[in-house]
């Protein structure tokens, strides 16, 4: 589900005064459907025209029952399927895969299932289920789902529907795994993150920052949008005088208003030059483009140099962020600035849209 991005802002946790490059651009009007939206669509109105077909029908309706996300690529392989819908499904996850900044040997990324749970008992076998697509737009009051006749029909996006809908999805855990991985490529190859001059031989570890737990606050959202896929960008100055950038994927994140426990690991501070760094949380709804990302940022984060003293690299991360990313996805989620070796307890993101408890931790040499 899409994190909600209403809070006021407030002050920092530190006690710094949130600066004007912290408010997300917004825009007035939704632009066109994205590549990966439009792949999506095509793939749902396939899928809803073949529902037509009760064998095939039933095959769906036992995947859809049986998991809450279900492989579409693997769903139609084997010549149970449509022809036409398994070639689509493929040709589908090889635009997604493009427009998300992803080799094609990222492999299935399209994924189905049910809207609600509460749509269970009406998924009879002999009931033909609209198919729509995962929201893109977070404030829209609508979401279009069709039959299999090939009609299009209005739902709300706000009260569940009583009769069934496959919602047709990306699959954001695996895109965000990969797509971070081609993000600290890209930085390493930009020297964004060159090794850290660690004392570990010496000293038998290195400490970092903890993170206890974790919570976003919540807005009522749409039945129709999935989990949320939660990463951080962590920065700071390397020794290399250059800033330095990591990423910490949150794959645990799904849900807002709720309190996790991760005991995951922040920041380790043997990489960074001085005893402060920032933290931008983000979120990948579908649409995120990780090569797009990763250019953006290295090309903005490689002008900043060491002057001597810390820099705050807030501003400077979200004022990089290609501004198509803020269109419909709320993708921003909130900041920590000044985050310390030594920071400790309760701390507010500066957005006011969450918070964590944190913790020194030093991690033992074996």
């Amino acid at each position: 589900m899409t994190l909600a991005l209403g809070a006021t802002c407030v002050l920092a946790a530190q006690g710094l005064a949130l600066p004007s490059a912290q408010a997300a651009p917004t825009t007035t009007a939704t632009s066109a459907a994205s590549p990966v939206t439009a792949a999506e669509t095509a793939v749902a109105r396939g899928l809803a025209a073949s529902l037509a077909d009760p064998g095939w029908r039933g095959r769906v309706r036992s995947a859809a029952l049986g998991s809450g996300q279900v492989d579409l690529a693997r769903l139609t392989s084997g010549g149970a399927a449509p022809a036409a819908l398994a070639g689509a499904v493929t040709a589908a996850d090889l635009k997604i895969a493009a427009a998300k900044g992803l080799g094609a040997q990222t492999g299935s990324l399209l994924r189905v299932r049910l809207g609600a749970d509460s749509m269970k008992a009406a998924l009879t076998p002999d009931t033909a289920p609209l198919v729509a697509v995962a929201a893109d737009d977070d404030n829209g009051a609508a979401v279009t789902a069709y039959d299999s006749a090939g009609r299009a029909h209005t739902l709300s996006a706000r009260q569940t529907p009583q009769q069934p809908v496959y919602v047709v999805d990306v699959d954001v855990a695996k895109a965000t795994a990969t797509g971070l991985a081609q993000v600290d490529k890209a930085f390493s190859q930009a020297g964004l993150s060159a090794p850290a001059t660690s004392t570990t031989a010496t000293t038998g570890g290195y400490w970092t920052t903890k993170i206890n737990s974790v919570y976003l606050n919540d807005d009522e959202e749409p039945w129709i949008l999935g989990d949320a896929e939660i990463f951080s960008l962590v920065s700071g100055f390397g020794f290399d005088g250059k800033v330095r950038v990591d990423t910490v994927d949150m794959p645990y994140l799904d849900n807002d208003h709720t309190t996790y426990y991760p005991n995951q690991i922040l920041a380790n501070w043997s990489s960074y030059k001085y005893n402060l760094a920032d933290v931008v949380m983000m979120e990948d709804d579908g649409d995120t483009n990780y090569a797009t990302l990763a250019k953006a940022l290295a090309d903005a984060l490689l002008t900043i140099t060491d002057q001597g003293a810390y820099v705050p690299l807030v501003d400077a991360i979200l004022a990089a962020i290609p501004s198509s990313w803020y269109t419909n996805d709320a993708d921003y989620v909130d900041s920590w600035y000044t985050l310390a070796q030594t920071s400790s307890g309760q701390l507010n993101g500066a957005r006011g849209n969450g918070r964590m408890t944190v913790e020194p931790y030093f991690v033992q040499q074996f």
